[in-house]
């Protein structure tokens, strides 16, 4: 009977183990997108070097496969509540289906080809990745 009692309280150990780690380690995941938010901040934040980037964002960084979602803009410079940031001059928005379509876009040629031909105006880049549920 001792034997049986350690048995169970074994595998219901491994269980809240494994439930641990899933809630840790992706739980929220579930039913999630994987949101990849840029923010540049450029050394020449003129009106036609902010449309390059731009430009050059949905040139290389769309249409990736596993894109959910795309967009790329300038700053709402209209926008100057205090609470509102204006430390950035462009951002960039994708959503990806999962994390898999997220390495493959980091690690494709035209994603290496865009830092090379951009970075040389970027005084900060700011990246901010989170998993989003979206609601439609």
């Amino acid at each position: 009977m001792n034997h049986v009692l350690v048995i169970v309280s074994l595998v219901l150990a491994a269980l809240c183990v494994v439930v641990a780690v899933t809630t840790s380690n992706g739980g929220e995941r579930a039913g999630a997108t994987l949101t990849h938010n840029v923010y540049f901040t450029l050394n020449d934040s003129g009106p036609e070097a902010r449309k390059a980037l731009v430009e050059a964002c949905e040139t290389y960084l769309g249409d990736h496969e596993g894109t959910v979602f795309f967009a790329a803009g300038m700053r709402a410079t209209e926008k100057t509540r205090d609470v509102n940031d204006t430390g950035f001059d462009v951002s960039l928005h994708v959503y990806f289906q999962d994390e898999a379509a997220h390495e493959a876009y980091q690690n494709h040629p035209r994603h290496h080809e865009f830092i090379e031909k951009m970075k040389a105006n970027w005084k900060t880049v700011r990246i901010f990745d989170s998993w989003v549920k979206t609601s439609r």
